[in-house]
């Protein structure tokens, strides 16, 4: 088992996430920032494999306006040894990848022009793993989308649209179940017409289901992953004490966490904490973890 936090590292002191707006875009500051998030993304995968941290989202914000017009720089090419020497130490130390476009990602929208900003977005996620040579473990993760007054409708525009995406990008994606719309049993539906695989969200499930309990759940979902795709992935979180309905957890619930690893002990899977202090958490995490005989 792999376990890790999305994209920010609040330990390491540096922020691999630096962008800069729209009306200051140069290719200067363009190679200026992503020289500096590419820096501070190897410190934090060091970090991480020092810390039995093996599983890391990368974040969207790597290089700023990708895929927008205004960028015509070939940053792939221009930082392709540099993208290459994080793949090989991401691939010597068994470092499990993800990302995960923001919510402005729609492929079943019903805004054209928006469905075609969403597959640019896409192919940008895809190139930033392709050029580090990672394999299709690596994985993008997107959320089926709106519902437009229409779920069925909106479920089918997705599947055609998803079919005819170019297979790079297809190789990478996979759904998940989000807390309002799309349930794990939709997901499943997608994915029978589909292939893709379903990342399972433990708190979204907890909001949206169709009463499978955990286990269950379990059950459904990781027949969905192929052995192309590395084994399931698990977003974990729990509710904020005392915060609003849906508000994700400031810190890791021990306890909670240790009852959720019971829950699944029969099952192989990696788990990204979606949890608002990243590292902090992760670590304490693994102690829970290697108590329990599931990571050394």
């Amino acid at each position: 088992m792999k376990i890790g936090y999305p994209c920010i590292n609040w330990t390491v002191g540096c922020k691999g996430d630096r962008t800069f707006r729209l009306k200051s875009y140069s290719e200067e500051r363009l190679i200026a920032t992503v020289e500096n998030n590419l820096n501070c993304l190897s410190e934090m995968v060091s970090f991480n494999v020092n810390h039995t941290l093996l599983f890391f989202r990368i974040t969207s914000d790597l290089v700023p306006f990708a895929s927008h017009p205004i960028n015509q720089f070939n940053w792939q090419g221009y930082f392709k040894r540099k993208f290459q020497a994080i793949g090989t130490f991401i691939e010597i130390h068994g470092i499990r990848i993800s990302m995960h476009p923001d919510q402005f990602t729609l492929i079943n929208s019903v805004d054209t022009g928006g469905f075609e900003r969403s597959v640019k977005e896409l192919m940008y996620h895809t190139q930033i793993l392709d050029v580090m040579e990672l394999d299709t473990s690596a994985k993008i993760q997107i959320h089926v989308g709106g519902v437009y007054g229409d779920k069925a409708k909106s479920m089918k525009r997705f599947i055609k649209r998803f079919n005819a995406l170019d297979e790079r990008i297809r190789r990478r994606l996979v759904i998940e179940n989000d807390d309002r719309l799309y349930c794990l049993k939709d997901c499943l539906q997608i994915h029978a017409e589909t292939e893709i695989p379903v990342l399972f969200d433990v708190y979204h499930h907890e909001l949206n289901n169709s009463g499978e309990t955990v286990q269950e759940a379990f059950n459904l979902f990781t027949k969905t992953w192929k052995e192309k795709d590395g084994v399931p992935m698990v977003d974990y979180s729990s509710q904020q004490p005392g915060g609003q309905k849906g508000k994700h957890a400031e810190s890791i619930d021990a306890e909670h966490f240790k009852q959720f690893i019971e829950e699944t002990k029969a099952f192989d899977f990696d788990i990204m904490l979606e949890i608002k202090d990243k590292e902090q958490s992760a670590l304490k995490a693994v102690n829970v973890l290697k108590e329990a005989g599931r990571v050394l």
